[in-house]
């Protein structure tokens, strides 16, 4: 579904990635993992083509879309859900108003028919009844729920998270990983998750590729991983402030 290849992108002179490799299975989740500041974000903002790398390539179904044109991308683009760290939600709409907005954007469907679409995302992140709240209205941890609804309104393909458990309490995060594991499985998207959720990450997700100065130095299954030797796996793992990664 998704493939990175020899990925290259500095910022100012500040090498963030430096040839980054990972290959993203159809119907996979997986869990990127490193360092903060370690440019996950940056290589999961390639992914839907919102940085250009310096060199390297990003294959999306077939097509390398550092090569496409913009009307191209948009389209390639269509295939995409995004959960935003901080949920991204408009502050001024509805929660109905915000999960309704992508339908409304990109598709001819009918009033009634948005409705019925809406509610059942409702229903499937277990928020019914409150589509007329606002944003400030809500806890965080519904934010989360609002963004992963309207995330997947559109039945992408693909859907990336950027940490999308952070800031919340131990049982709202472990109900944000139970709701992905549900929608994934009823949906059947690809998901790129990034996330620092150590040890409960290894319940949710097929694979997981640690990014470690700017390349994937590991890739493997979470029982891979916990039984892994790698030095940087061990300490992020540990959490130990001794190893090859630096503290800052």
């Amino acid at each position: 579904m998704i493939e990175v290849v020899n990925l290259h992108k500095s910022f100012g002179g500040q090498r963030v990635l430096n040839g980054a490799n990972l290959k993203v299975s159809d119907k996979e989740l997986i869990a990127i993992m490193g360092e903060s500041g370690g440019g996950k974000s940056v290589l999961l903002r390639h992914l839907i083509g919102l940085v250009k790398p310096d060199r390297g390539k990003v294959v999306v179904e077939g097509e390398d879309i550092t090569r496409v044109s913009r009307k191209e991308l948009d389209k390639i683009r269509e295939k995409f859900g995004v959960v935003f760290q901080g949920g991204a939600l408009f502050d001024s709409m509805t929660v109905y108003e915000n999960i309704a907005f992508p339908l409304r954007e990109k598709t001819r469907l009918t009033k009634g028919e948005v409705r019925e679409k809406v509610e059942e995302a409702l229903e499937d992140v277990g928020l019914g009844g409150v589509e007329h709240k606002f944003p400030a209205e809500i806890s965080g941890g519904m934010k989360k729920r609002v963004a992963l609804a309207r995330a997947l309104i559109t039945e992408p393909k693909i859907v990336l998270f950027d940490e999308p458990t952070t800031g919340l309490d131990p049982i709202i995060l472990h109900a944000i990983h139970k709701l992905i594991m549900d929608t994934h499985k009823k949906y059947g998207f690809t998901g790129v998750m990034i996330s620092h959720d150590i040890p409960e990450i290894f319940e949710v997700v097929d694979r997981i590729a640690f990014l470690y100065k700017g390349v994937i130095e590991v890739v493997g299954t979470p029982k891979e991983i916990r039984r892994s030797s790698d030095p940087v796996v061990r300490q992020f793992i540990k959490g130990s402030l001794i190893g090859p990664i630096e503290i800052t």
